[in-house]
Formats: C-alpha cells, sequence, structure tokens
C-alpha cells in the first residue's frame, strides 16, 4: 500500500498535504523547470505538503528516458549547493526530501502540437491533475486546446483538472484578451491559475495582513492621510544571455501590467469581505479597472549604458548577446499612476522598474501628509524628515517605518528615527523560491494568489497607450548602469515636488 504521507511526520507548516495529484509538466527540459520547479517541489516535499501519491510527468520533445531525466535533475540540484547565485541555493541536499521527489518523476517525450502526445497523457492521469505550461507564450493557447480536445479539462465530483499558466500573459492588451478568448472556449476560469511569481514571496503575501490586521495602519490608509506611494523593483543585473527574449518584450511588458501592479493591487485594493479567493481577486480587479490609462507623458523608458555596478565594468545593453546595435527596448520604465476611487483620489501611486541599478530593491514606500507645524514654528521645519512605511520584499523582507522624535538636549530640536522589522528576526525562514506556496495553492484549489482575466486585461488596459507610443518609435532616456536610472524618471517626480527613495542605503 502507497503511504499518503510524503515524508514521516506531520506537515512542518501545520498545514495538510495537497490532495494527491499528478503534475505534468509541458517544457520538461526548460530552464523554469530546472531552476525553480524542481527546488520547489523539492522544498515541499521537506515540508511534507505533497501527498505520496503524488506524481510528476516532464514532457518535451527531446530524447529522454525516466533515469536520465531523474539524472540530469539530481545533477542540477547538486549544482546549486555549489552556486551561490542562484534562485534556490542550499549547502547541502537532503535526501530523504529529493529522494521523495525523484522517485515520483517520469518523462514523456512528445511534441506540443501532436495529438498522439495528449492520448498518451490521458493513459497517465486517471484522477487529479495539475498541467504546468513551463513553456514559450507562443504554446500556451495550443497546449490548452488540445486538453480540452482530447478531453483532459473534463472535471467530476471525484477529480480535478487544472492548468497553471507563466508569463508573460499576451504582449498587449489585444493579444490578451485573444488568449484569454481561446483559453476560456475549453477550459472554466475556475481552472486556469494565471501564475505570477512575485506573489509567492512571504512580504508581498503579509501585505494584506499589515494592512488589515492593524488598527494604527487601517484608518489611515487612505488619500487623508498618504501623500503618496512608491513602488520599486529594481535590479543589479542586466539582461544576461536573455537577449533574444528581452529585445521584443522590454521592462514596461516584462514587470509593469503584472508584477508591479500585483504590488500595487495587495497596497491599494479595498478590504474583501471575506479572505475567499473570489472575494480577493474582485477587489483587486475593480482596483486596477480604477487605475486611469497611462499616457506617454506620465512615463519615462530609459536603455542602460556600460558602467560601474558594485565594482564591476558591464556593457551597454545594446552590446548584450542577441540585442541589436540600435536596439530602442527599454531596460527601465517609470511611471505616474493615477486611481480613480474615492480611497485613493489625488494620491499619486510611481512605479519604477529597471535593469543594471545602482542597488536591488524591491519594496513598497508609503509617504504619509507631514503634521500641522505650528507646535513647531520656532524649530527648523524644513528638517522634519517625512513619516514613511516600507515594505521590503526583496532581498530584504520586512518593514521599516521612519518618523521624528526629539533629540535630547534642553531645545527643542527633532530627529528622524527608524523602527526596523525584519522576517527573519521574528520568524522561522522556511526554503523558498517563489513558487511553493503557489504550487501549494493550486494543487489546493486556493486560487487567492493567481490573477483573474478582468484583472489581466484591466492591467494592460492601464498601460496600452505606453505600448503603443513606445512601439511607434523613439529613443529611450540612456542612463548609466550603476546609477539610478535616466534623469526624466527624476524629472517626473520634481515636477510634483517629489523625489524617489534612493537604492543603495536606507
Amino acid at each position: 500500500m502507497t503511504s499518503h504521507v510524503p515524508v514521516e511526520g506531520h506537515a512542518a507548516s501545520g498545514s495538510k498535504p495537497a490532495p494527491p495529484s499528478t503534475i505534468v509538466i509541458f517544457g520538461a527540459g526548460g530552464d523554469l523547470t530546472k531552476r525553480l520547479l524542481m527546488p520547489a517541489l523539492y522544498n515541499l516535499a521537506g515540508s511534507r505538503l505533497l501527498d505520496g501519491a503524488t506524481t510528476i510527468w516532464g514532457v518535451d520533445h527531446s530524447d529522454a528516458t525516466d533515469e536520465t531525466w531523474r539524472q540530469n535533475l539530481s545533477d542540477t540540484m547538486e549544482s546549486f549547493t555549489k552556486d551561490e547565485t542562484a534562485e534556490f541555493h542550499a549547502t547541502h541536499i537532503d535526501p530523504t526530501a529529493w529522494g521523495f521527489v525523484r522517485d515520483r518523476l517520469h518523462y514523456l517525450k512528445g511534441d506540443f502540437l501532436a495529438p498522439e502526445t495528449y492520448r498518451q497523457i490521458g493513459e497517465k492521469i486517471p484522477g487529479n491533475a495539475v498541467f504546468y505550461l513551463a513553456v514559450a507564450a507562443r504554446f500556451f493557447a495550443p497546449i490548452v486546446e488540445h486538453l480540452g480536445q482530447a478531453g483532459l479539462l473534463k472535471q467530476g465530483d471525484d477529480r480535478f483538472r487544472r492548468v497553471v499558466i507563466e508569463k508573460p500573459f499576451g504582449s498587449d492588451l489585444a493579444s490578451a484578451q485573444e488568449l484569454n478568448k481561446r483559453l476560456l472556449t475549453v477550459a472554466d476560469e475556475s481552472q486556469l491559475y494565471r501564475i505570477d511569481h512575485f506573489l509567492g514571496k512571504e512580504t508581498v503575501q503579509s501585505i494584506m495582513a499589515i494592512r488589515f490586521a492593524n488598527g494604527m495602519f487601517e484608518p489611515i490608509w487612505r488619500r487623508d492621510f498618504v501623500d503618496h506611494v512608491q513602488i520599486t523593483a529594481a535590479e543589479t543585473i542586466g539582461v544576461e544571455e536573455r537577449g533574444a527574449f528581452y529585445e521584443p518584450t522590454g521592462a514596461l511588458r516584462d514587470m509593469v501590467p503584472n508584477h508591479l501592479f500585483q504590488l500595487l493591487c495587495m497596497t491599494a485594493m479595498e478590504p474583501p469581505v471575506s479572505f475567499d479567493a473570489e472575494a480577493v481577486r474582485t477587489e483587486k480587479a475593480k482596483l486596477v479597472q480604477a487605475v486611469r490609462p497611462v499616457q506617454p507623458g506620465d512615463a519615462v523608458r530609459g536603455q542602460y549604458r556600460a558602467g560601474q555596478v558594485q565594482g564591476h565594468a558591464v556593457p551597454s545593453y545594446r552590446d548584450e548577446p542577441h540585442v541589436a546595435g540600435d536596439s530602442r527596448t527599454e531596460t527601465y520604465a517609470a511611471l505616474k499612476l493615477t486611481i480613480d476611487n474615492w480611497r485613493w483620489g489625488g494620491v499619486p501611486f510611481y512605479l519604477r522598474t529597471g535593469k543594471r541599478m545602482t542597488g536591488r530593491r524591491t519594496e513598497i514606500a508609503v509617504h504619509f501628509k507631514p503634521a500641522p507645524y505650528q507646535l513647531f514654528r520656532d524649530t527648523p521645519v524644513d528638517q522634519i524628515a517625512p513619516n514613511i512605511l516600507r515594505i521590503m520584499v526583496d532581498p530584504v523582507q520586512g518593514m521599516t517605518t521612519t518618523f521624528n522624535a526629539k533629540v535630547p538636549g534642553p531645545s527643542m530640536r527633532l530627529g528622524a528615527v527608524r523602527s526596523t522589522f525584519r522576517e527573519g528576526d521574528f520568524f522561522a525562514q522556511e526554503p523558498n523560491v517563489g513558487y511553493e506556496t503557489l504550487l501549494y495553492d493550486c494543487l489546493c484549489g486556493d486560487a487567492t494568489l493567481f490573477q483573474r482575466a478582468d484583472n489581466i486585461e484591466a492591467s494592460w488596459a492601464a498601460v496600452d497607450p505606453l505600448v503603443k507610443a513606445w512601439g511607434a518609435g523613439g529613443e529611450p532616456e540612456p542612463y548609466a548602469s550603476g546609477s539610478a536610472g535616466p534623469e526624466a524618471a527624476d524629472e517626473l517626480l520634481a515636477r510634483d515636488g517629489r523625489r524617489w527613495l534612493p537604492l543603495d542605503g536606507d
């Protein structure tokens, strides 16, 4: 008899193991499978969150057998013990947890566009199944259509069938609408799990807890008290070897309508009536639908040139592999958003993302309006620091608050002080590459952290004017690698009397 407990003992998180399922990964030989999906499954096994009857099938066009695929992935997992720069890094691989995953790996060579592939898949999944599309975006609709035509998406009381779809979900509003139309012709919305790995980060998930579980924050989380909000996703790395993907994509498509808008939703959405998945997703969709379409005058695009990043000389974007020498693809994007609802009317949201920046930082910074100064009329009020709540997502996870206090001494002088909370100081940190929670939730049927069709389309609608304008031509603003971005991005805030927070310090 097969045990339904994956590793001896109870789930480390206190959660129950996911239901027994067959996980079918299209794109078994791809980078995503190796770097993120397998480490995530390994971590879930180590946390005892996979059922003992779990089976994993990899599908790809390359020649391989069960054993060669297992060995290839085992070698990759071992390589992570030597690569400290990998998303997943471990000092050693636990043989019990990896053995649990390894023993359940099976391989099927197949053409994604051939009906015979789906006939063979159907023979191997009699019960629950999750189909993970770790493939190029051009295969999303054809794979789901083939699954539907083969009857592999039919559900019943005794089984579920779900599809996980990676980004990019469309390249503009029209393509996103067309993709949704094709998918929803053969699958129900409840079966589609559009994944954004940003939402797998613990700090992102905790934003709702920070907002709605604390009486000190919830009452002031509105236009009466908030001056503006900055949302940043800055990287020190360049495009590296991803030029072929990045050239037709750029920073706007790659980051804004998915990652940054998901951070925006968690920050600005109205309180849901419950934490039921549809209640949360409805509030997210309503928030994005209230975003006024961004016009070119409220946005800046930039492209990195050669420079120094953390003491190392790096090339210009145009000198990267697989990048055109006259490329106009942006590697930096900054936007000013306006949200037309009662909570946020008149409060600007500034978003920025870029590569080859002076520091690596993903965070949300809520800037509060200043207190009346009459009480301090005889003090240097121009030195009073603004109150800022910074929710740190990456690489540090936690939160800082900046406020003013009296400097010790006989006179009334104010000084800025900071209180910092780091998750690792208070809570045990379980290994995480950002996919564990998302995979577990999909297996359990919890769609809270996944995007719905209306949310996707509203996000693309908000940036559609920029997609069209930037695609029509024009040069992106140059900025030196290792800087904070193009000067025009500073001017975007300066015209409102504001400035970006620094990327290279507190």
